[in-house]
């Protein structure tokens, strides 16, 4: 999916990081760069897609605030001579057509010189080709579907870069699953598993890859079912939950039909966790549950913002900007995504003589696989796939009411 934040500024707010910009046109009027020149400065655009209304708002609000956030900081510092950046943000609405749209929109304007986006992996399907056929860069804060970087066959081992044009800064599920797993059977001392998804790629990916983790480990997955995304009653379900005999849950999607699950599995007798991905990291899944769900547990990629010394100066500046929403679960994410188009488009002018080039993208595109800074989430650099090297996850649980961090690391296989 794709939930929630952490960036690093470290490095990039030493150099003076983060830009506001509009691709590609020039502002004559000069002046406004910082260092007290007169020469007119380009100014281009960094595209946001995130679902803006709907059930999963508050995420999107979050990435959204975050990559403006990143456009002023590099404006205010004058992270790029020559260059000002400004954003664009479209709405998916969480839906793929929605999402194909605005890719469509966001290529089809000349200024836009990366995306960042979106939340749901679902979404990003939709939108992989279209940035490639214009050589736009996309960086998603929140995707963690393995597919999108490593093509359809990556389970069986054969992985292959769909897209080059497709970068994120969330690590996949691959390693989330398991991670999950391994703390449901090493650490909650788990056995008998039900697992539930909401037959949407990113929870039908993650639960696929967390029951066969979690089986290979000695546990036993005692039922599985689906469950259909916005509707309420999930009655059945819970009956089957009480009577597997199952001393866990799974959940693979988001929050909203995870927190009325969790609900329902407890009215239903079955005093007994839910456990779910990042999807499900939200206070809106404890909001969404009328029953006490003290013990439920979530996933999330990265470790706590609040904790890391280098998201700081991240959360002051956020706080300062004044935003109505919080950053949320992907706030850092978007952030350091958003940075990383930035330090591209730095590269991409400062080898060109300190002046973007006519039609940039490739080059932008060509230059976020080599871009490395220390960031609000730790260190951004991407593989050969286009997926972070950033490994850290963190196991959060409900106690009194708030999600807590429990356990944060590297994941090593």
């Amino acid at each position: 999916m794709r939930h929630r934040s952490l960036l690093i500024l470290t490095a990039a707010i030493t150099t003076g990081a983060l830009t506001l910009t509009a691709c590609g046109s020039r502002d004559d009027k000069g002046g406004g760069n910082g260092d007290g020149g007169g020469d007119a400065k380009t100014t281009v655009v960094i595209g946001v897609d995130a679902p803006l209304t709907g059930s999963l708002s508050a995420l999107g609000q979050g990435i959204k605030n975050s990559v403006e956030l990143a456009a002023r900081i590099a404006n205010k510092n004058n992270e790029v001579k020559g260059v000002t950046f400004t954003t664009q943000a479209l709405d998916d609405q969480a839906v793929p057509a929605s999402g194909q749209q605005n890719a469509t929109k966001l290529v089809g304007d000349k200024k836009v010189i990366g995306v960042v986006g979106p939340l749901n992996s679902g979404v990003s399907q939709s939108m992989q080709g279209v940035f490639a056929k214009a050589s736009l860069a996309q960086v998603s804060p929140a995707n963690t579907t393995p597919a999108l970087s490593q093509g359809d066959d990556w389970a069986a081992g054969n992985l292959k870069r769909p897209f080059p044009t497709y970068f994120r800064t969330a690590t996949t599920d691959v390693i989330q699953g398991r991670f999950a797993a391994r703390h449901l059977f090493n650490d909650a001392k788990k056995r008998k598993v039900f697992v539930v998804d909401d037959k949407q790629t990113y929870g039908a990916g993650i639960s696929t890859i967390f029951a066969k983790e979690f089986k290979r480990l000695g546990g036993e997955v005692v039922g599985t079912d689906h469950l259909t995304v916005k509707e309420t009653d999930f009655s059945s379900v819970a009956d089957k939950v009480k009577n597997s005999g199952a001393d866990a849950v799974y959940y693979g999607g988001q929050y909203p039909e995870a927190g009325l699950l969790s609900d329902q599995v407890k009215k239903a007798g079955a005093q007994i966790p839910l456990m779910g991905g990042d999807g499900i990291y939200d206070p809106a899944f404890i909001k969404a549950s009328g029953e006490p769900n003290d013990g439920d547990l979530a996933t999330s990629v990265g470790y706590p913002v609040e904790q890391l010394d280098s998201a700081k100066t991240f959360i002051k500046e956020y706080e300062a900007a004044g935003f109505k929403d919080p950053y949320a679960a992907y706030g850092g994410y978007s952030y350091d995504a958003a940075w990383a188009i930035i330090q591209a488009v730095k590269a991409v002018v400062e080898g060109n003589g300190g002046k973007l080039p006519d039609n940039p993208r490739a080059k932008v595109t060509e230059a976020l696989n080599k871009v490395s800074f220390d960031g609000v989430t730790g260190k951004v650099s991407f593989d050969q796939y286009g997926d972070t090297t950033n490994k850290q996850l963190t196991v959060y649980q409900v106690q009194n009411g708030a999600w807590k961090a429990l356990k944060s690391e590297t994941f090593k296989d």
